[in-house]
């Protein structure tokens, strides 16, 4: 016997509309290039996200077309992370940190129809413009409103759409957003998230073992908007009606730091290299910035070092850690201490902290052997693979990396961990960054957190080097303070 519940569609639209009526008083700030601060409402997001939705459909945006975008964290972009889907487009952050030619080759790749772009970021798309795919380019003044010949201006685009645009009809497994991953196994690869995985990922936030987010907490994504859509802060925020301060261009530990205080950030999120440069900032300008509350600093990308956790807890910067990459929209993993470890000695919580967490609702994973399935035992280590709701199923375009993927259907993702019998994951290594010396296996990771645990270490980095005896050796590469 089947239930009786309606089958209601996850898509993006439906968030916008609740954000832009039930929320439509909570501020969003964005920081613009020139560092000046901007302020705006969620109401007059939805507004202009519905302009965009508009003006993209003038302009002949078809069902599954690609817009790409080169901008920062502010409030334009989060329009496009709306204004584009819910017109039925797919947006494609690009990687601005890329070469010139390797952001022409993604855009190729992807199909890319229109780019939305900065108008301080037209210099780097100068350097490509001859091999890009795009038929239209829009450009976000944050100057002047002069445009170079034949742009379109996107505040006079917003201006001429009105206000009565009606959504096409979507299902919610259309696609919604692309990324491309940073191509550590090689040339990137494109990932398309469905309107349903994004609303899946956003209630996920919410989850006191994910992000812990609600209406009350105030977010910086640090990440950036092209990283697996700022770890889909944009989208989660939107849902649950949080506070969002977007950083602009402006990602040094000074400037992270004074909005983190101005605005009062409850939640902030980055890879680690970034809260090493906050440490470091904080370390050197004792006083100079002073939280009134404890601050969650989710982190990935990579494992944090034990000793920034503890170093950061000084100053009421509380690091949670998860894992997750690209193909999983990112989050995979998240955790932490849990109540019956409260009472623990400090040394055993913070290695507790130091793991990637557990799976996240609806997210299954295993470790896997050449022998088979590694036990939970907490020191067999095993490949991850990984399945579940918001996990990709194929790349885009990609049919050679199809050996991706099990025959049953789960995700290789080439990351090496243990679990113990609670579920904790740890992140041993990379499997290509394994170094194997006299047969043995040694974690690179393991090696980089117990150098940048003495005090006189800012970084640190560890590869395999060959050796006539060994085969190989590890070497590391020490950036001091």
């Amino acid at each position: 016997m089947r239930g009786t519940m309606m089958d209601y569609p996850l898509t993006l639209p439906t968030v916008l509309e609740r954000a832009g009526k039930i929320f439509s008083r909570v501020e969003i700030v964005s920081r613009k290039p020139d560092k000046s601060i901007a302020r705006t409402c969620y109401g007059e997001f939805y507004r202009r996200a519905r302009r965009l939705a508009a003006a993209l459909t003038k302009l002949g945006l078809q069902a599954g077309d690609r817009v790409a975008s080169m901008m920062w964290n502010h409030s334009a972009h989060l329009e496009a992370f709306f204004g584009v889907p819910c017109a039925g487009g797919i947006l494609h952050t690009l990687n601005l940190r890329l070469h010139a030619h390797e952001i022409a080759g993604i855009a190729k790749h992807a199909g890319d129809r229109f780019l939305l772009i900065d108008d301080i970021l037209l210099p780097v798309y100068e350097k490509f413009r001859s091999d890009a795919p795009f038929e239209k380019v829009i450009v976000v003044p944050h100057g002047s409103d002069a445009m170079p010949e034949g742009f379109l201006n996107y505040e006079l685009l917003l201006a001429d759409a009105g206000d009565d645009f009606r959504y096409p009809q979507l299902d919610e497994n259309d696609g919604a957003a692309m990324c491309f991953t940073s191509g550590t196994t090689g040339h990137s690869k494109g990932v398309i998230y469905s309107h349903r995985a994004l609303v899946l990922h956003s209630f996920a936030c919410g989850l006191g073992e994910v992000f812990g987010m609600t209406h009350f907490d105030t977010v910086l994504p640090v990440a950036p908007m092209f990283h697996a859509n700022a770890w889909g802060l944009p989208f989660a925020c939107t849902m649950l009606g949080a506070r969002l301060v977007l950083p602009g261009p402006s990602v040094d530990p000074e400037s992270v730091l004074g909005l983190m205080v101005s605005e009062r950030v409850t939640i902030a999120c980055g890879v680690p290299t970034v809260w090493i440069a906050v440490l470091e900032a904080l370390e050197k300008n004792p006083g100079r910035w002073k939280f009134d509350a404890p601050v969650r600093i989710v982190c990935g990308g990579t494992a944090p070092p034990l000793e920034l956790i503890r170093r950061l807890d000084r100053y009421g910067l509380q690091i949670k850690h998860l894992w997750g990459m690209t193909e999983t929209t990112p989050i995979g993993t998240s955790g932490g201490l849990r109540p019956h470890m409260r009472d623990w000695p400090d040394d055993e919580k913070y290695e507790i902290r130091a793991k990637q967490g557990w799976p996240a609702p609806f997210v299954e994973i295993r470790l896997m052997r050449p022998e088979g399935e590694a036990p939970w035992d907490g020191a067999t280590s095993g490949e991850i693979e990984i399945r579940g709701p918001w996990v990709a199923a194929s790349y885009y375009d990609s049919p050679d990396q199809a050996h991706r993927w099990t025959a049953d259907g789960w995700f290789r993702t080439g990351d090496v961990a243990t679990m113990d019998e609670a579920g904790y994951v740890k992140i041993v290594d990379r499997a290509k960054d394994l170094v194997k010396s006299g047969g043995e296996w040694i974690s690179s990771v393991d090696l980089e957190n117990t150098l940048m645990g003495h005090p006189a270490v800012k970084e640190a980095c560890v590869v395999g080097i060959p050796h006539p005896k060994w085969q190989e050796r590890p070497l590391a590469a020490v950036v001091l303070k």
